[in-house]
């Protein structure tokens, strides 16, 4: 995939995740219908919390040299932040903006900047276009588990 291609489908992230919901009832937000699992509140919360943790990391490599990116346990995130509380229109909206920013940022970042490094406290040194690959999978990953919730609650 050329970088142009990457980064077209990071940009379709968010819109990708609000058609995935956008036929869901407020009350069916905070079901578990499938046991065990998160719900498709918890999910976008998730998402609205690594959207930014991501943009942090891939300005960091950008701005400074080989930075130190620390890594962040999904589940310690879900029991602390409040995901019960939180409205998921407000989340979907957070994930189009840090994206639309970074967006504008990665445009303009020369090509071989991409290879730029910082070092990830758990996987290593991670280059920018690794980041942007990662982030750019991390909505269509969860997609496929927020369909199996919407299929479970029919």
């Amino acid at each position: 995939m050329t970088l142009d291609e990457l980064l077209k489908h990071y940009e379709k992230g968010p819109d990708l995740l609000k058609t995935a919901v956008a036929g869901v009832r407020e009350d069916q937000f905070d079901q578990t219908p499938v046991p065990g699992k998160w719900s498709i509140r918890q999910v976008v919360c998730h998402i609205a919390d690594f959207e930014p943790v991501y943009a942090d990391r891939m300005k960091r490599v950008l701005a400074e040299d080989n930075p130190t990116m620390f890594g962040g346990d999904p589940d310690v995130f879900a029991a602390g932040l409040h995901y019960d509380k939180r409205n998921v229109h407000q989340e979907l909206e957070l994930i189009s903006v840090v994206r639309r920013q970074m967006a504008v940022i990665l445009r303009n970042t020369d090509v071989e900047d991409f290879q730029r490094t910082g070092v990830h406290s758990e996987a290593g040194p991670l280059t920018l276009e690794t980041l942007l690959e990662r982030i750019t999978g991390h909505i269509p990953h969860h997609l496929t588990f927020i369909a199996a919730k919407i299929a479970a609650m029919r």
